[in-house]
């Protein structure tokens, strides 16, 4: 019987030329990446000193005499000592107060060791002890957006220690935040890891833009910060998993914070632009001035939430009415500076 000869297999495609194109594009995205934040680091030095709390060495600039009360700022995620300092509020505030900017762990110059939660708790420990070591007592408190927590965390854990709290911007009641699930992937362990090493840094980049137009909106993004902030030094892999851890923990750590914000026994002021759609007002900020006792709230009309640097008049008047509050005498010293 005559069999029809057998047709051979069609030849599979070799998977090797993507695995090495692949390979190829992630080494590209790594150097290119290394470069840049190298480029920044050197541009970008840092400016303050640093005090060791726990094996975490924090990052501090002062500003303003050391006889004025003592005012701490804290940013929020993704930001750094310098991004305080380019909102004007350093300089406004460093009339009146002595300021103490931190970099908050993995942001700026400060470190952030691998296998520790950073949580707001842990945070306000670090910054409360390192307070200590630094000489300063009572110090009035602003946080800033996740700041915002750590600044509360503060006034939670010892109140002895904090004279005042200016909550600005915060996350203060849990939320469905779809946008947390793609900004918490590079904490991902071995994907994180590859992608903040390669990839993550460049499409950062790319994005940055579109990102500052959102966290500034309804305002335009100042000149002053989009020509003086150092990019590549948020775009660290050091930066990318710390700001991607704390947009992870973020909902569940203000779900623990909550029920505690009754026990909050000193001076609050709860300040916030009318117009943030980052981090809702009404939804945040009006209701946590309500639940915590002694609260005011300030909200800005036209404000977003960068109020800070939007509005710094306003915040200024925010950290005065908590010095106020907390039997500072205010009216030995000077009036917020024009323009600021």
């Amino acid at each position: 019987m005559y069999r029809l000869p057998s047709t051979p297999p069609p030849a599979r495609a070799s998977a090797w030329p993507l695995l090495l194109g692949a390979a190829a594009l992630l080494g590209a995205s790594a150097w290119v990446s290394r470069r840049m934040v190298r480029r920044a680091q050197a541009r970008h030095p840092a400016r303050g000193s640093f005090v060791l709390v726990d094996d975490v060495r924090l990052h501090v600039t002062v500003h303003g005499q050391t006889s004025n009360p003592p005012l701490v700022l804290l940013h929020g995620n993704g930001g750094s000592a310098d991004e305080m300092a380019l909102s004007g509020l350093v300089e406004a505030a460093s009339e009146r107060y002595c300021v103490y900017v931190f970099d908050r762990p993995g942001y700026g110059h400060s470190a952030r060791p691998a296998h520790r939660a950073f949580t707001p708790d842990a945070q306000a420990g670090l910054f409360l002890h390192a307070l200590r070591l630094l000489q300063v007592r009572q110090p009035i408190v602003m946080g800033h957006s996740w700041g915002s927590l750590v600044a509360l965390a503060m006034a939670l854990r010892e109140p002895e220690a904090v004279r005042a709290a200016v909550l600005a911007s915060g996350y203060f009641t849990p939320s469905l935040r779809l946008d947390t699930l793609l900004t918490s992937l590079p904490a991902l362990p071995v994907i994180g890891t590859l992608m903040r090493h390669t990839l993550s840094p460049l499409i950062g980049r790319l994005i940055w833009p579109l990102m500052l137009k959102r966290v500034f909106a309804p305002a335009p993004v100042p000149e002053r910060f989009r020509r003086g902030y150092p990019v590549w030094l948020s775009l660290r892999p050091l930066t990318l998993k710390a700001s991607a851890a704390e947009s992870a923990m973020m909902q569940w750590q203000a779900t623990r914070l909550l029920p505690r914000e009754k026990a909050v026994a000193l001076p609050v002021v709860v300040v916030a632009g009318e117009s943030d759609h980052l981090v809702m007002t009404n939804w945040h900020s009006r209701r946590a001035a309500r639940r915590i006792p002694n609260a005011l709230l300030t909200t800005v009309p036209g404000a977003g939430h960068m109020v800070h640097h939007t509005a710094t008049r306003e915040v200024l008047a925010a950290i005065d009415s908590a010095a106020r509050r907390a039997g500072l005498p205010m009216h030995a010293h000077p009036s917020p500076p024009e323009g600021a």
